[in-house]
């Protein structure tokens, strides 16, 4: 969530967020409106409660008639007090919830705009000529199918849409993928983590999952239990109600989770193959800064997911996403997206988000410096998420007869294999 005294201070930067967002800009008055009766009927509480304790020494001394008026007015107060008492906690209540329905302030060098309003800022490799090498390449669920490493059928017999089973090199080529993310992270001094799948709501609500993105999440009503759709959100949450000092500052982990997504609203979008499911595995990056290195931290996660994507031997391209497609928690995202051949398009592979104070806000993680206590910011960074990794390597890499090169990062996780040849049935 946001700071109210900013809200306060100054509202046409919030208005013009949440225009950019494409969101709601009359809650912006909503809530000044909410914040103003919560603030003038706490100020009335407290002056009623100041006059009752007022009375009370003075009904002690009094007689008489005089007591009896006072012990009247003691009662009239007793009616006020409480009824002063239940405005301030309804106007309190309503002011946290609109306060959780207001995005995140959106960064001013964002682009405005949709989806497809995105600005590219840097382009990374070549896209092979498979013309010129005298073949047509084939998508990655063909070449799965030739390798014996992707089975969504029987994935689709089992579970249903959108679920797959990755069998033999595809299963190990996960576990490759997987283990050499976190060596990368690792290096790069992050504390790995195995993160819980399943988180209680106020974890969900305090990482801003349960607002426009709560039609992807899975529930579990008779234990109120989220399936997380990333590790984001028990890493963000490990630190709930904390106080953090501020020489741990940065605290960086990379979290590895199975994730659950619904893909509402995705109905015709990526049917075939392994690129929008329903479960996935993913390797998360996760920071804790002060709010002043954000900025910085926010282009040291982007520079991590280049690393990565290069050691794999992908063509990517880096975009700036446009406003209306943040996400409420971020301020500011970029995407990192691999050319995908049969596509005859970039597609996103990773993202990083700088998400300010507004997630730890809202789970109250603070950071100590001295006698001063306040908000510390919060980033994320997909590093491998791991379908559409194995989508872009298949379809990359691919050679004519159905084999599939290696890049070099992934061979000691495979064996040593420099190629995947087609399983012999």
């Amino acid at each position: 969530m946001i700071d109210l005294r900013l809200l306060r201070e100054d509202p046409d930067r919030v208005r013009a967020s949440q225009r950019a967002r494409g969101e709601d800009v009359a809650l912006v008055d909503s809530l000044l409106s909410a914040d103003e009766r919560r603030r003038s009927s706490g100020v009335r509480f407290d002056e009623l409660r100041a006059e009752q304790k007022g009375l009370g020494k003075l009904i002690g001394k009094a007689t008489g008639e005089e007591k009896t008026e006072l012990l009247r007015r003691a009662e009239q107060l007793k009616t006020d007090v409480k009824a002063a008492d239940a405005e301030r906690d309804a106007a309190d209540t309503e002011t946290q919830e609109l306060l959780l329905r207001l995005g995140n302030l959106v960064h001013p060098d964002v682009p405005v705009g949709g989806e497809e309003d995105f600005v590219t800022l840097e382009t990374h490799g070549t896209a092979r000529d498979f013309a010129a090498e005298g073949f047509a390449p084939r998508d990655h669920l063909e070449l799965g199918q030739i390798l014996g490493a992707i089975d969504v059928e029987r994935g689709a017999k089992v579970s249903g849409s959108r679920f797959y089973f990755l069998t033999g090199v595809g299963a190990l080529l996960e576990l490759a993928l997987v283990n050499a993310a976190m060596a990368q992270a690792t290096a790069a001094g992050f504390t790995p983590m195995l993160t819980p799948a399943l988180v209680r709501p106020q974890s969900m609500a305090g990482t801003g999952f349960l607002g426009q993105a709560a039609q992807d999440v899975y529930h579990l009503e008779r234990d109120d239990l989220y399936l997380v759709g990333t590790s984001e959100v028990p890493l963000a949450s490990y630190h709930m109600d904390e106080i953090l000092e501020a020489e741990r500052l940065p605290l960086r982990y990379a979290g590895f989770s199975p994730c659950f997504r619904r893909e509402a609203g995705s109905h015709g979008k990526d049917t075939r193959g392994i690129f929008r499911v329903h479960q996935f595995s993913k390797v998360e990056m996760f920071s804790y800064v002060l709010p002043e290195d954000s900025q910085a931290e926010h282009q040291r996660l982007l520079e991590w997911e280049k690393q990565w994507l290069t050691s794999l031997e992908l063509p990517f391209r880096v975009i700036d996403v446009a406003t209306g497609d943040l996400g409420s928690s971020a301020s500011r995202k970029y995407d990192c997206e691999a050319w995908i051949p049969t596509q005859g398009r970039y597609r996103e592979l990773t993202s990083t988000s700088d998400c300010t104070e507004f997630q730890s806000r809202r789970l109250s993680i603070r950071v100590r410096e001295g006698k001063k206590v306040r908000p510390l910011a919060t980033l994320n960074g997909t590093l491998c998420a791991v379908p559409r990794t194995i989508v872009a390597l298949l379809e990359n890499h691919q050679q004519a007869d159905g084999s599939v090169h290696v890049p070099e990062v992934l061979r000691p996780y495979l064996g040593g294999r420099a190629v995947l040849e087609p399983v012999t049935r």
